[in-house]
């Protein structure tokens, strides 16, 4: 909304009250009219009360605001007379650079052209069909409360100096057990390696294993973004390959490759599984061309029916597989812990490497996880979310075909929490329109294009269920279908 009471002239833009972001706005706006001259040095500025009154928000925001200025330096408080614009000889803190000025020509080459995070929407849409993000509604928060009490009470007992770079002997063991009964991998606590993250484990994999300019990566092209941006950013060469309904396509990857990056549980966005077949060829491939492989266990542990296939780390015998997991797609998002189960002669690298990076998972955070995975909370949460995300993912595949027989067809998935769906348009720009006439619509959705590395076109969506109700499935779905429904 515009302010109705100008200020000096000036008029604010601000949200809505109560939709969020005003204080950032207000904060904004003046700074810019200070910077730019509209308001000058010397200017006695409204009290935070008649302020607060005149762009209609409380005096604490107003009050907030000025005090953020000041802590900049672009006004200062005169105490018994007010609040004034500074002067120019002051040098705020946070003051724009000139145009042209800035000497972006220093950063790296890989980092000149970085965007920043978009920012998240404030207001909930009404169908939020979000991918990668599980249900932590159903989560047991009170025990894993409990269990947090529990570490740091004893941390407490500790002098708190030093910790495992390598991650909680506790924990490490705790993860070893898991997987070798959820997903049959074969270690011990010695090959794990704690990471802040599937990231972070991302990230230090490519350290230890890309040399700038000569290292040869073969990504699934669609793929994992992050993951190709690391490779990117570190100097490979980088390799797409494609996927069809058995996985990664290994007969398209090149006989020099050093490096075979693959999410076989559950495709990264397509959501297909690789085949038995396509596994062995592909460990195949890597021992007669001397190549190593990072699995990336997507959604590994929400199989959606029948049994899990062995993951490539079981099949390995060659050591040459490092296997990335991690808790936030079984437990919450902001628990943020990864894990990588390297084969022994790597793993010194892996942790000289975390050493370097300096990213330390928080020790009672690692202590919480070693208990709730150690007394079977984890495999409990674990059975009791598959069948609502097999209720959710069936659910999902009805409503498509019953409001979206003609416009979409689903790619078989036959784990994880998405779905990805093929659009029947052959122009790229009915993808984009379909994607903002859903956010018009009240569903928030996303494309398969944000997966794609160019040249490749894939006209698609992709729907996660770890955040909306079987329940709303069916309406987000036919809300969509009116929303895209041709005019």
């Amino acid at each position: 909304m515009t302010s109705s009471n100008p200020l000096f002239g000036i008029d604010l833009d601000l949200p809505a009250p109560g939709s969020g972001g005003v204080s950032q706005a207000l904060h904004r706006q003046l700074r810019s009219a200070i910077v730019e001259g509209r308001l000058v040095p010397g200017l006695r500025l409204p009290a935070s009360r008649k302020l607060a009154a005149m762009v209609g928000v409380s005096r604490s925001t107003a009050t907030g605001v000025y005090d953020l200025l000041q802590s900049e330096g672009y006004v200062e408080g005169h105490h018994g007379s007010g609040t004034f614009v500074a002067s120019r000889t002051a040098t705020p803190r946070s003051t724009p650079p000139a145009p042209g000025a800035a000497p972006a020509h220093k950063l790296a080459a890989a980092w000149r052209n970085a965007s920043p995070a978009p920012a998240t929407p404030s207001a909930a849409p009404r169908f939020d069909f979000r991918a990668g993000y599980p249900d932590q509604q159903r989560f047991p928060f009170d025990v894993w409360r409990r269990l947090a009490s529990r570490a740091l009470r004893a941390a407490a007992r500790t002098s708190g100096a030093g910790s495992d770079p390598q991650g909680d002997p506790r924990l490490r063991e705790a993860i070893a057990q898991h997987v070798s009964g959820a997903r049959a991998v074969a270690c011990d606590a010695d090959a794990v390696v704690v990471t802040a993250g599937a990231q972070q484990a991302f990230d230090l994999l490519v350290r230890i294993l890309v040399t700038s300019g000569r290292t040869a990566v073969a990504l699934e092209n669609p793929g994992y973004p992050p993951l190709h941006a690391a490779f990117e950013r570190a100097g490979a060469r980088l390799h797409d390959i494609g996927i069809d309904q058995h996985g990664l396509c290994v007969d398209q990857l090149p006989q020099r490759v050093d490096v075979i990056a693959v999410s076989p549980s559950h495709q990264s966005p397509l959501g297909v599984t690789m085949s038995a077949a396509r596994r062995l060829a592909l460990l195949e491939h890597a021992r007669a061309h001397d190549a190593l492989v990072i699995e990336d266990d997507y959604d590994g542990e929400f199989r959606l029916g029948g049994r899990p296939l062995d993951a490539l780390q079981t099949l390995d015998r060659e050591q040459r597989v490092f296997y990335v997991g991690t808790f936030a797609k079984s437990m919450f998002m902001a628990l943020r812990i990864g894990f990588v189960i390297a084969p022994p002669w790597a793993v010194p690298a892996l942790v000289a490497a975390r050493l370097q990076h300096n990213w330390h998972v928080p020790a009672v955070n690692q202590a919480t996880l070693a208990s709730f995975i150690a007394e079977g909370h984890l495999a409990r949460h674990v059975r009791k979310m598959r069948p609502l995300y097999a209720e959710r993912h069936d659910t999902l595949l009805r409503a498509i075909e019953q409001h979206l027989p003609h416009r979409l067809t689903p790619v078989p998935s036959l784990a994880g929490l998405h779905l990805s769906a093929a659009l029947h348009a052959t122009d790229p720009a009915v993808r984009w329109q379909a994607a903002a006439a859903a956010a018009a619509a009240g569903v928030r959705i996303a494309t398969l294009a944000s997966s794609v590395r160019r040249p490749l076109v894939l006209n698609g969506l992709v729907f996660g269920y770890g955040l909306i109700e079987t329940a709303d499935i069916e309406p987000g779905i036919r809300a969509l279908a009116q929303a895209v429904r041709p005019s």
